[in-house]
């Protein structure tokens, strides 16, 4: 309701799956399954799948209540949900019942049998740990239920969900622990290399993510089946979808898994073209935004133009030269999104404010601003551009400064955790986004 009063037509999130306990969402638990801790506790007692508790009561018990009391529909659907899903969601259910069992420790600490996925050690904690996965399953069909329910609404009143997928997976996953043979391991499940980014704008270090990597070669002789069900996934939950390090397709930056940093790392080549072929095949024109940032080669910009997808353009990245940077308006083109600043960078404000003098005088000479115009003069920037798109953090709508910042790259604390509260949402930014959102005609028709 909120976008749709602020003349806004997208709705752009983080990652929504379960995270670890560091709450980054580019790590998670399934790339396909949803973080049941958004579920709206108040739904399921409206459901009557929970008493009059507290919101934080457990799924458990909304499963032990469901089981006795949903009607014949409810447990149609429940029924039909699981079986549409079976091809990730028996793992993932049984993967999170024995994480669980094994005091969350990553699953190559398991023991061996069920580590390599013994079938007889898989039957039998399947039947020991029975209420467990239904409940991980009951709460994927509550989740999937309840967001296919926020889409619809969205999509009724104008506004299109934009998700975002994360090329790589955590390697404490249930992806990983099920289908080892996609990644390049070891015989005890370890990876032998690791994905990052080598020295760049963020890190004069480069970047150890650590995610396990692609065996390309395996996926590709089955027709990529393990990435057409991950774009299946999110092709339902999402009308967009942006596809994190994009750049990773045409290349990927190969870490020797001994190493500490990203330094020592090469680039590989990766699935190109034979990847995006079989999206088309299965899926059309695909609703895609590649991020392209960081080092962009002639060879992926070719990749991502091959197959007539957007990229991206980050505002905060085109003041720390002259007027040849790309990221300057003056250089947008429309098959792009552009964006003040994303999850990674300070927010505007916080962004300005710490600008050398002489960048902060560039920054109101290109801008005809002054500060106390920030940040919306980037923000009319953004809307303004060419671009066909474009995205403005929550952040910068409600002037936020560095506190509220959400991610700090190549750092593992204070991340994540920001959270707005309605308070903070004035009418005067409704009616300011809305004006100026129609004043270069990006009003939904």
């Amino acid at each position: 309701d909120f976008l749709a009063g602020a003349g806004q037509s997208v709705w752009q999130t983080l990652p929504l799956g379960p995270t670890h306990d560091d709450g980054s969402p580019y790590q998670c638990l399934s790339v396909h399954a949803g973080n049941p801790g958004f579920i709206d506790r108040d739904a399921l007692r409206e459901e009557g799948w929970l008493d009059g508790a507290p919101s934080g009561m457990s799924l458990a018990a909304a499963w032990q209540a469901f089981q006795a009391r949903a009607d014949t529909a409810a447990r149609h659907d429940f029924e039909a949900f699981c079986a549409e899903h079976k091809s990730w969601l028996d793992d993932y259910a049984l993967y999170c019942a024995i994480r669980e069992e094994q005091g969350h420790q990553a699953w190559w600490h398991w023991p061996a049998p069920l580590r390599d996925r013994e079938p007889t050690a898989l039957e039998e904690a399947g039947r020991r740990l029975a209420d467990a996965v239904g409940t991980v399953r009951f709460g994927q069909f509550v989740f999937f239920r309840q967001w296919a329910a926020l889409k619809h609404y969205a999509n009724q009143r104008g506004v299109l969900m934009f998700g975002d997928m994360p090329i790589f997976v955590a390697h404490d996953s249930a992806d990983v622990w099920a289908e080892r043979q996609y990644f390049q391991l070891d015989e005890r499940g370890q990876p032998t290399v690791v994905a990052g980014v080598p020295p760049d704008y963020f890190s004069a270090t480069g970047q150890r993510w650590g995610n396990p990597h692609y065996d390309w070669d395996r996926m590709g002789q089955d027709g990529y089946a393990w990435w057409l069900r991950r774009m299946a996934t999110q092709l339902q939950l999402f009308d967009l979808i942006r596809i994190d390090h994009f750049r990773g397709f045409e290349a990927y930056w190969e870490i020797p898994a001994g190493h500490d940093t990203a330094q020592g790392g090469r680039w590989v080549q990766g699935p190109g073209d034979a990847l995006f072929e079989a999206f088309h095949a299965r899926f059309g024109e695909l609703p895609v935004v590649a991020e392209d940032l960081g080092v962009i080669t002639e060879a992926v910009t070719a990749l991502r133009l091959r197959h007539r997808l957007p990229g991206m353009k980050i505002l905060q990245f085109a003041f720390d030269s002259g007027p040849g940077n790309p990221y300057l308006p003056h250089h947008h083109e429309p098959l792009y999104a552009v964006y003040t600043g994303t999850h990674d960078n300070d927010t505007t404000l916080g962004w300005y404010r710490s600008l050398p003098e002489a960048v902060r005088a560039h920054v109101n000479d290109y801008l005809a601003c002054v500060a106390a115009d920030m940040p919306w003069a980037l923000i009319r920037a953004a809307l303004a551009s060419v671009a066909t798109l474009a995205i403005v953090p929550l952040q910068d709508i409600l002037e936020l400064g560095s506190e509220h910042r959400m991610n700090t790259p190549g750092t593992t604390t204070g991340n994540w955790a920001w959270r707005f509260r309605w308070a903070q949402v004035s009418g005067d930014a409704v009616r300011r986004l809305r004006h100026m959102t129609g004043l270069y005609g990006r009003l939904a028709q």
